[in-house]
């Protein structure tokens, strides 16, 4: 057996140089999409006084500057408040209806027998390519001949429906990549379509539900073009309510930075808080 050479120091010094080249570069790379950010923060810190004479910068020279009082007068501010519950109440069933009924649809093309199976699946990838705005007039038609028109439930169904079929092409993809033999041993210890759906198939595909859920939690409270359309204009939901404050009162700054941040740090911190299941799915589905 050739024994591998030995690498010299000056090969293993361009090794460490490359590495950490890598990494600083990488490092400005994340410091330069996080800037927008942390001048949303520093501005949402900031009297609407500071803001006027300079930009958010100024804390480098004055940190003193800084204060919680934008978040207080927006925590007493009743539309945004308000609106922050909304929008709670709009995705967290808009994404729970697309987790359960998307992991039982995708269960049921991947694994169960049943006629026009295959057909039936063409036409749920054909509707990924559907925009939603093709969809805003009719169903605005059909929600207000039935009482939903401007309710949190037209918002929630509208969104659970063009979740969907994303939901089911995901999920059935990851299904179907599970051995046949590990659901055949189970079938003949006597464990039902049920049984093996909670027992056996939703564990194993917990990192692929997880990026689901996050892409639809982040798809939900981050949408405008729906919520103008359809939510409760009494109750619109956070981004609603920040463009509506645009518009009547201009340029209040002092409020629509923290409820700007605000309405951004929720999504964040559901993202980070599920980051290692997005990670694991994503990893899963590559090297499948």
């Amino acid at each position: 057996m050739t024994t591998p050479p030995t690498p010299t120091l000056t090969s293993r010094l361009a090794a460490r140089a490359a590495g950490g080249a890598v990494r600083v570069f990488l490092v400005l790379a994340a410091a330069f999409w996080l800037l927008p950010t942390l001048g949303l923060l520093v501005s949402s810190l900031l009297a609407p006084a500071d803001l006027n004479k300079a930009g958010w910068w100024q804390v480098l020279t004055a940190p003193s500057r800084l204060t919680t009082a934008n978040y207080e007068r927006l925590l007493s501010n009743d539309t945004i408040t308000g609106s922050l519950l909304s929008t709670v109440a709009i995705t967290v069933p808009a994404t729970l209806l697309v987790l359960v009924l998307g992991a039982f649809a995708g269960y049921a093309f991947a694994w169960l027998e049943f006629p026009g199976r295959d057909a039936l699946f063409l036409v749920v990838v054909a509707l990924l390519v559907v925009p939603v705005q093709v969809a805003l007039i009719p169903v605005s038609e059909l929600f207000g001949s039935i009482g939903l028109f401007e309710t949190t439930a037209g918002v929630v169904l509208f969104h659970a429906a063009f979740g969907l079929p994303f939901a089911v092409f995901l999920l059935r993809n990851f299904f179907a990549e599970i051995p046949r033999e590990l659901l055949e041993a189970a079938r003949l210890d006597g464990a039902g379509e049920l049984r093996l759906f909670t027992r056996v198939v939703l564990p194993l595909g917990g990192p692929a539900i997880a990026s689901l859920g996050i892409f639809q939690f982040l798809w939900v409270w981050n949408d405008m073009l729906v919520a103008l359309v359809f939510a409760d204009s009494a109750h619109p939901p956070i981004t609603v309510a920040l463009q509506q404050q645009v518009r009547q009162f201009g340029n209040n700054i002092d409020v629509l930075a923290p409820g700007a941040f605000l309405s951004m740090v929720i999504p964040l911190a559901v993202f980070f808080a599920f980051q290692r299941q997005f990670v694991s799915g994503v990893m899963a589905g590559a090297i499948k």
